[in-house]
């Protein structure tokens, strides 16, 4: 029996970011004390005990929610259709199950759910024990559901979970699939390699666009919406179509975001260095099937894999689809027409100064040169921009190079950092360079999707070719690829989680398109001159000069700034004075980067000042540090830290939605000099934090009721 009237279930759960967004649109009643936890009705009503609607819950009860708000959307996507049903109780279970695990939750958890959140998926006798556990949760009318699973029914159900199991899930599970062991959360901190969360972190303050983001509440509602697509696609045996056609939707999204014909000029890959392999792929099969040399630009300000994939090789131990290759060995199928020699093009000098763009360019002629005279086919990076914010070779002497090289030189642009107006992309693909860009840098959708847009010489390269390396099937999808003889040997199967992040990203850059384009450099102005400032005023950091990008001029153009602000902090055993400035190295660095994104308070006691210290419990999230040269430090590697402004900055949170503009971005302003405040705490606290070593976690491990509302993870 069920209380009246329905409400809307956001309203009444706790005001967790993840479970609001699941939450949107559902039915809920209500129902009365002593029945079960709750009750899901045929047309997708979710009653929920009162016990449920508190504002703070305990682990267990945060489950119990998730499995029903999920079993609610998948019933009603069934159709009314006793197999889609039975499914759906299952499928349900294991996302409950997944979600539990997430959250830390170890104690007090049903038997079930250890088995649904497994890697195996259940046999046909399990499925029938499970199901009169499952049943009650399912309020159908009278005769619907049978009392128990026949051997036949039970087999069906077992053999569409062996098809489906690693499909089904939350969306915070399934879009760390798909990538690299860079994208596994840990499950002590709830954090992967990065420091990112794939669900919602608005407590910490975020300004990491130049490595990677935290997933937005934006961010996640458009993953969720895509999950929840697939998850009722497989109650019908249609999961694989699905995720086809939402591959190939956001190849037809980024072909109109960044002027382009069409989805057939749009490669999508896990991340940038998959991007590189892609950009191999089609240079390797110039017309004149020459071996390729392959100019990279000061990789080091790129990614730790790129030289290697770059040379057609494994630049991992593992790939989006493969658990283990051989880092460093060719992919097979690459090199056909000789090894790929790879060139490097530093950027900056021992100093730490950068190259003048007269020598870089010198630098890149001589090697193009070189290598023609070698009879190779040369692939030139033009870099836009690199982790600290610069850009090379100089835009005029590049379209010069590359009329004096003719059809022997391809050029692409890794513009994976994304900082420029869709505009300028695609105007280059025009001109006949490929470009790089991702959703996962400037964009802040979550880490790893990247993208390869294709000119029309590269495209009808594709179309013409034979085949495609062997090995590419170990990294790439048809879904993923224009469609095209060569591209039909690929796998059928689609990488879920790139849709998914994809979808993420996708979220973030809609938002971005319906700010003003004047309003876009406005916002970027005012926040990046006000912490400008603020680094500048303090006397632990010092701000590291990046010039403004140089691009050919835009109408109302925004990307002209430098959205990455670099900087050193004094070594804890420098001397405190602004004449002498000794940076920390690089490890010292890497360690303060981690500490900014941990909870500090457990390694004082409550009587201790530091304790009480507003910002010791904040977490915060910056760019990792770069490695740059360093004169002060005798030939040692300094660490530059970075806050950087990405669109989720410019076009704000949906939770920020009837704040006014000036107030948000003052409110953004704070936290990073909050961050610088929290730096200048933990060098204050070196030695003692040093003991302790706090790592970062999802949320503080001393959780705020004022700020952490209805949060109750173990992390």
């Amino acid at each position: 029996m069920l209380a009246d009237p329905p409400v809307m279930a956001r309203s009444c759960i706790p005001a967790r970011p993840d479970l609001q967004v699941v939450a949107e649109g559902r039915r809920l009643r209500l129902l009365p004390d002593g029945e079960a936890p709750f009750r899901v009705m045929m047309d997708g009503t979710l009653g929920l005990s009162g016990n449920f609607t508190a504002k703070r819950l305990t682990t267990n009860q945060v489950g119990i929610l998730r499995h029903a708000l999920e079993l609610a959307a998948l019933v009603e996507g069934s159709g009314g259709l006793l197999a889609p049903c039975l499914r759906a109780s299952f499928a349900a279970a294991r996302t409950a199950a997944l979600f539990r695990a997430l959250d830390g939750e170890t104690d007090d958890i049903p038997d079930w759910s250890r088995e649904m959140g497994g890697r195996t998926p259940l046999s046909a006798s399990r499925v029938a024990a499970l199901w009169p556990v499952l049943r009650p949760f399912l309020s159908f009318p009278a005769g619907v559901l049978p009392v128990s699973l026949d051997r036949e029914t039970a087999l069906a159900v077992s053999k569409w979970l062996e098809r489906t199991w690693n499909l089904i899930g939350p969306a915070e599970t399934l879009m760390a699939a798909g990538g690299d062991a860079r994208l596994e959360l840990d499950p002590h901190t709830g954090l992967n390699h990065y420091g990112c969360s794939h669900r919602p972190r608005p407590w910490a303050v975020t300004f990491s666009s130049s490595t990677a983001s935290s997933v937005s509440e934006r961010g996640f509602a458009g993953a969720e919406q895509a999950r929840l697509r697939l998850q009722r696609a497989l109650l019908h045996d249609e999961g694989q179509k699905t995720l086809a056609a939402m591959a190939r939707e956001i190849r037809s999204f980024l072909a109109r975001h960044f002027d382009l014909p069409n989805g057939e000029h749009v490669i999508l890959a896990p991340s940038g260095t998959d991007c590189e392999l892609a950009a191999l792929v089609l240079s390797e099969r110039n017309p004149a099937h020459r071996p390729v040399t392959n100019i990279l630009i000061a990789p080091e300000e790129t990614g730790s894999g790129v030289p290697l994939a770059a040379a057609g090789r494994h630049f991992a131990s593992d790939t989006a689809r493969v658990p283990h290759v051989e880092r460093g060995a060719i992919i097979p199928g690459f090199c056909k027409a000789g090894a790929v020699e790879v060139e490097v093009v530093p950027l900056r000098c021992s100093s730490g100064e950068e190259v003048p763009a007269a020598e870089l360019v010198q630098r890149c002629r001589n090697l193009v040169q070189t290598a023609a005279r070698h009879g190779r086919h040369v692939l030139l990076h033009q870099l836009d921009l690199s982790k600290t914010g610069l850009l090379a070779p100089d835009e005029r002497e590049l379209s010069a190079l590359a009329e004096e090289s003719g059809a022997a030189l391809d050029v692409v642009v890794d513009a994976c950092q994304a900082r420029l107006m869709p505009e300028r992309v695609g105007g280059w693909v025009r001109a006949g360079r490929a470009v790089m860009v991702t959703g996962s840098k400037f964009v802040t959708g979550p880490p790893f999707c990247g993208a390869l847009l294709l000119p029309e010489a590269w495209r009808a390269r594709l179309e013409a070719a034979d085949d495609l390396p062997a090995g590419l099937k170990d990294y790439a999808g048809q879904g993923e690829w224009p469609a095209c003889a060569a591209t039909r040997e690929l796998s059928a199967v689609s990488n879920h989680g790139l849709i998914l992040r994809w979808q993420a990203a996708i979220a973030e850059m809609k938002a971005l398109e319906a700010v003003p384009t004047p309003e876009i450099g406005r916002r970027l102005d005012v926040f990046l001159g006000a912490v400008r400032a603020a680094m500048e005023q303090a006397n632990d950091i010092r701000l590291l000069t990046t010039p403004s990008p140089i691009r050919p001029h835009l109408a109302q153009e925004w990307d002209d700034r430098s959205t990455i602000l670099c900087f050193l902090v004094r070594a804890v055993d420098g001397v405190e004075d602004d004449a002498t400035f000794r940076p920390m190295n690089l490890e010292d660095a890497r360690r303060l980067y981690r500490w900014l994104n941990a909870d500090l308070r457990p390694a004082f006691s409550p009587n201790e000042t530091a304790y009480h210290d507003p910002n010791a419990g904040l977490l915060c999230h910056v760019g990792q540090p770069v490695a740059v040269p360093s004169a002060e430090l005798a030939g040692e590697m300094a660490g530059a830290l970075r806050i950087s402004a990405g669109a989720r900055l410019v076009s704000g949170e949906p939770s920020h939605e009837g704040l006014d503009t000036d107030v948000r971005l003052a409110r953004e302003i704070g936290d990073a000099r909050r961050i610088l405040a929290k730096v200048a705490l933990i060098r204050r606290h070196w030695a003692r934090i040093a003991r302790h070593d706090p790592q970062p976690t999802y949320a503080p491990v001393m959780c705020d009721e004022d700020d952490m509302t209805g949060w109750t993870g173990k992390r």
